[in-house]
């Protein structure tokens, strides 16, 4: 089975939850002694105002290109069986889970590092779009993630250009691959 058929995504419609135990149960195998999961749900606070619900908007077909992305790129550094992530569109209330990662493999190092970098992977870099309702309003917000590797790719770079932003992925000579940074990265001083 090929990498990419042993990864599950799911960019979920409005009002459809997560069914964490479809994803748990799709990274189980009898040779894979770890799961690593991580869930983030809607809190009810956040720096003193009231959270009434989050609102997802996402552009698809780029999110779930990006997503297949950071799961080769996951592979590429840890030994994984299998990846299923899933996140929510639409409004998602207080205590509700609006993205859920779930990694096996042989061993839980690989597992819990690997599921660390998946979800801050998605966090900084999918095109999906957070709006924090309060009850005396809303703001669209950015993920801190997002913040922090906007501004590491504005910093002057000492390799000319040539860093890739996944930060545990090397990139080979010659390799044109293309993934969710495309267009920002510059490999042998060519643009890919």
């Amino acid at each position: 089975m090929s990498d990419e058929e042993r990864n599950l995504i799911e960019i979920l419609e409005e009002n459809t939850p997560i069914d964490i135990n479809k994803l748990i149960n799709y990274v189980q195998a009898p040779h894979c002694g770890a799961i690593a999961t991580f869930s983030g749900t809607t809190r009810d606070t956040f720096e003193g105002k009231t959270v009434l619900e989050l609102r997802y908007e996402a552009y698809v077909p780029m999110a779930i290109r990006c997503i297949k992305s950071i799961c080769m790129s996951a592979r590429s550094s840890w030994d994984l069986g299998s990846i299923a992530v899933a996140h929510r569109l639409g409004p998602v209330s207080v205590g509700e889970t609006s993205v859920f990662v779930a990694i096996s493999s042989v061993h839980r190092a690989d597992t819990l590092d690997a599921c660390k970098f998946v979800i801050d992977e998605i966090k900084a870099s999918v095109p999906i779009w957070k709006k924090e309702v309060y009850t005396n309003g809303e703001v669209w917000k950015e993920n801190s993630e997002f913040v922090e590797r906007r501004e590491e790719l504005q910093k002057p770079s000492s390799d000319n250009g040539n860093e890739c932003c996944r930060k545990k992925v090397s990139t080979d000579e010659g390799h044109r691959g293309r993934g969710c940074c495309t267009g920002k990265v510059k490999i042998n001083d060519e643009m890919v």
